[in-house]
């Protein structure tokens, strides 16, 4: 198992969670919701969020309403959260910064 695909302690997902200022854990989870313009800017991102989360692999739990996206990240398969979440978080938070999201 590579050290990304490891579940992180509590305290290692604290430290962590202190660069990603949007994000936050919620039932275990790194969760983060984002608003943009419109419906069509939140569609966007939904695509271009998909061409990288392809590329990792890692599919996030995301709800779509309007122009609101709500995001959840887990590692399924180790039962908590795991450097992918993080890996996939900062990705989104990149694409949600050049779209200029809210």
């Amino acid at each position: 198992m590579s050290e990304e695909y490891r579940k992180l302690s509590r305290e290692e997902v604290r430290k962590q969670l202190k660069d990603l200022v949007s994000w936050k854990m919620t039932s275990g989870k790194l969760h983060r919701e984002i608003s943009f313009k419109s419906f069509e800017d939140a569609v966007a991102f939904l695509m271009r969020a998909s061409l990288e989360i392809s590329k990792l692999d890692h599919h996030p739990e995301w709800f779509n309403v309007y122009n609101k996206i709500k995001i959840d990240l887990v590692t399924h398969d180790v039962d908590g959260i795991s450097q992918y979440d993080f890996i996939l978080a900062n990705k989104l938070d990149e694409i949600a910064r050049t779209m200029k999201a809210k």
